[in-house]
């Protein structure tokens, strides 16, 4: 009779060769940032994803940590529909906290767990513009200030990290052609990112275990989703609040060639490894067909 463990890595083993030598971008953000165990739980995913031949690549974002330090400087986070409203002195802090404590932090914390990693400045790989003035439910329309749309990535840099066989970790700023940073919704950049890679997958970790029926019951979980039902269920207001950009990003990334998006509960203990390398998974797969 076979162990438990290799009946594991026998389900598993088609999975390393169906993916190996394949780029997969993760989105990290959300409550599974906030706590040291599944930090540390997501990042020892990542170096097992690069010990096997994968090869991913980390867009974190920090919302929380930023609204912290913002308080300390006696600054109010303000947001509208979810985005938030950034000013130069905010945006001062944005790039403090994203490039100089949360990326160097997973970049060490991924070398502790015997990985490499390098921070990647998203202002030195997203060129973007100013966005337009966002249209709240009401029909007013609401200058995010220092918030920007992407408008290239300037991949070259990514990929020779990818190609060294180094995790890229990078942050969720872009550099304006005026020259100014700009604060940039995560979830799109790591979209934008893996359409210029040509990656194969895009993983969203987050607070939430998937795309639900019921969006405050976890256990209305739809584990597979195509373009079509999406908008459907976004006519249904299924979809709603902050799954709308990351479904939005999702379609755009399909569209323009990424194979699969899966949406994942960050906060779940090795979820990475359970949505790629078992026949089940945990979270919702978004992809062209159910195939």
């Amino acid at each position: 009779m076979r162990s438990t463990k290799a009946d594991a890595l026998l389900e598993a083993l088609p999975y390393f060769q169906q993916f190996r030598g394949r780029t997969v971008v993760i989105k990290y953000g959300g409550a599974a940032m906030e706590n040291p165990d599944l930090v540390e739980s997501v990042l020892r995913d990542v170096v097992f994803l690069e010990a096997v031949g994968i090869n991913p690549v980390v867009v974190h974002g920090g919302g929380k940590a930023i609204t912290t330090a913002m308080r300390q400087e006696n600054l109010q986070a303000t947001f509208v529909d979810g985005l938030r409203v950034s000013d130069a002195e905010s945006m001062k802090i944005i790039d403090r906290i994203l490039n100089k404590v949360i990326g160097p932090s997973l970049a060490a914390k991924i070398a502790e767990l015997g990985g490499k990693a390098q921070v990647l400045s998203g202002k030195d790989v997203l060129t973007v513009e100013k966005a337009a003035p966002h249209v709240d439910a009401t029909g007013n329309k609401i200058d995010l200030g220092y918030v920007g749309d992407i408008t290239s990535v300037h991949v070259e840099a990514v990929q020779r990290l990818v190609d060294a066989e180094i995790v890229p970790i990078i942050s969720p700023v872009g550099r304006g052609l005026d020259g100014k940073l700009y604060n940039i919704n995560a979830d799109i950049a790591a979209a934008k990112i893996a359409q210029a890679l040509q990656a194969h997958k895009i993983i969203y970790l987050s607070d939430v275990n998937g795309v639900r029926r019921i969006p405050r019951d976890e256990t209305s979980l739809i584990s597979t989703l195509t373009p079509a039902q999406i908008g459907q269920l976004k006519e249904e207001g299924v979809i709603e609040g902050g799954m709308i950009p990351k479904v939005d990003s999702a379609l755009e990334a399909i569209a323009s060639g990424v194979s699969k998006v899966h949406f994942l509960d960050g906060r779940q203990a090795h979820s990475l490894l359970l949505e790629l390398f078992t026949d089940a998974g945990i979270g919702t797969e978004i992809a062209v067909s159910h195939k």
